[in-house]
């Protein structure tokens, strides 16, 4: 496991994100050129090795995110710690998202990133807009909808 010291250094090393102390000790790291809602990509890294890697947009997961879209990175390395925060600053500046959403009837729903909302299509037919996607991921999920 790297340490608090060790992943600072990395984290630091990459030019686009600008670091914000925040409480306790933790520190944040965002992408101020985010074309997303949100710019927090590392947070609250803590002295003691925890942190979270925003990662709800990065296409193709090979790991598991929380509620709010992060990635615990306690245990990373350092390639993986390197790989998850370039891909996840490649998905905040990305203009077009797109998702497939489906339910147990097997019907889609498409959430789509459309200037600055975010719009769930069945085929062609507008069903829903939200200024955020935790919003649209909460509509789907209550809909009994999950991602394809």
């Amino acid at each position: 496991m790297l340490t608090f010291e060790e992943k600072l250094e990395i984290i630091e090393s990459i030019p686009e994100l600008q670091r914000k102390d925040v409480s306790l000790g933790r520190v944040n790291f965002h992408y101020e050129d985010s074309i997303q809602d949100k710019t927090t990509v590392v947070y609250h890294l803590h002295p003691n090795g925890n942190g979270f890697v925003y990662a709800e947009l990065i296409e193709n997961k090979n790991f598991l995110t929380d509620h709010k879209g992060m990635v615990n990175i306690r245990d990373f390395t350092e390639q993986q710690l390197r790989s998850i925060i370039k891909e996840s600053i490649e998905s905040l500046s990305e203009s077009t998202f797109e998702e497939i959403w489906i339910n147990n009837e097997k019907q889609e729903l498409r959430v789509v990133h459309d200037f600055d909302l975010w719009n769930i299509y069945a085929e062609d037919i507008l069903d829903g807009t939200f200024p955020t996607y935790n919003g649209a991921v909460n509509y789907l999920e209550q809909e009994g909808f999950s991602r394809k």
